[in-house]
């Protein structure tokens, strides 16, 4: 009886027209029957596809995370209080949020676009759940740019996906300073 190795070896091996073996992966490839080069293939298409189906959804949460953020300091720069405290979750409920949101929200009020300069999150690309502050920094074309720090809690997996709650919104902090 032979060992699996052997059979392995010989599997993989062909003769040219001089009876001298000649060996690699194409002749072993053109050695299996049609049907199950197809099925391999197709294994490998599937495969390329769960894998990538994975990857966009895991890299699409991070663009989620931006959106969110971006919609909370639009309604910050618009002074709306309101619409600020509903996209902050459980941010009502708790006065000392609330009151930073209200006087934010008066304080920071401008005319224009918000233009986002910089993001710095430690939960980005957490496969699994995590909570951090968030490190924004935004700014109205012609106005001095303003930096606050966003609490932001992921939870769910990568497989079953991540849902992102923003949680509160600081005062604005000095230019350099981290969360």
């Amino acid at each position: 009886m032979c060992p699996p190795v052997i059979i392995l070896m010989m599997m993989m091996m062909s003769f040219d027209e001089h009876n001298v073996a000649v060996r690699g992966p194409r002749v072993w490839w053109r050695g299996l029957p049609r049907g199950r080069r197809v099925a391999i293939v197709l294994v490998g298409v599937v495969l390329f596809l769960v894998i990538s189906g994975l990857l966009a959804r895991y890299l699409s949460v991070e663009n989620a995370e931006r959106d969110d953020i971006l919609a909370v300091l639009q309604a910050q720069a618009k002074g709306d209080a309101p619409r600020e405290l509903t996209l902050l979750d459980g941010c009502r409920a708790r006065p000392s949020c609330a009151a930073t949101v209200g006087t934010s929200a008066s304080r920071l009020k401008r005319p224009g676009a918000v233009k986002l300069l910089s993001i710095k999150s430690p939960t980005a690309y957490s496969l699994t759940g995590a909570t951090g502050s968030t490190r924004v920094a935004w700014t109205v074309i012609g106005k001095l740019p303003v930096v606050q720090c966003v609490l932001v809690r992921r939870t769910g997996s990568f497989l079953r996906g991540i849902h992102i709650s923003l949680l509160s919104l600081s005062a604005p902090i000095a230019g350099e300073a981290d969360c």
